[in-house]
């Protein structure tokens, strides 16, 4: 069950790196359009409200990549000096904190995405629904990489290398 869970960690990654670099891509095209069509012509309308989709897309789903590849801020000084088991059960405890938060954000932000079902955007009159959909999938991705690292933990391996490493 293990290798299944390392494959979609690993799935995680060959799928969300190009998403987030090519949401980065069209940010960077959208955002230099706005500039050139309010500076030289008439300002296009919809680019404004494609920016900051594409911002809050890609905000959510680079927090899922950079947990999956263990670069979340982590304070662990005083974790890395305690006696193996203790570092351990400290860690797994810190795991199971960001599974409750995780969870509590996907449920959070699936009735958020309900609540504005309705809405339509302003200017392309796409379904909000589109746009807020990606604070539970984010969320179930990040809580899917936390069980498989807690799964690690408990199997006697490292949890990913975010949770071991950090500043010092």
């Amino acid at each position: 069950m293990l290798k299944a869970l390392e494959w979609f960690d690993r799935a995680v990654a060959v799928i969300l790196r190009p998403v987030v670099f090519a949401g980065m891509i069209a940010l960077t095209a959208v955002i230099t359009l706005q500039i050139v069509s309010r500076v030289f012509f008439t300002s296009v309308s919809w680019t404004e409200e494609v920016a900051r989709f594409l911002l809050i897309w890609i905000t959510f789903l680079g927090a899922a990549l950079a947990f999956q590849q263990g670069r979340h801020i982590a304070v662990t000084i005083m974790r890395e000096r305690l006696p193996d088991g203790l570092r351990r059960i400290v860690t797994g405890a810190a795991i199971l904190v960001a599974i409750a938060f995780l969870l509590t954000l996907a449920v959070i932000g699936w009735q958020y995405t309900g609540m504005q079902s309705f809405q339509k955007s302003a200017t392309l009159r796409i379904s909000m629904t589109w746009i807020y959909m990606v604070m539970p999938l984010s969320a179930l991705i990040m809580t899917a990489l936390a069980v498989i690292d807690l799964l690690r933990l408990l199997t006697g391996r490292e949890a990913r290398g975010g949770v071991s490493e950090g500043f010092e």
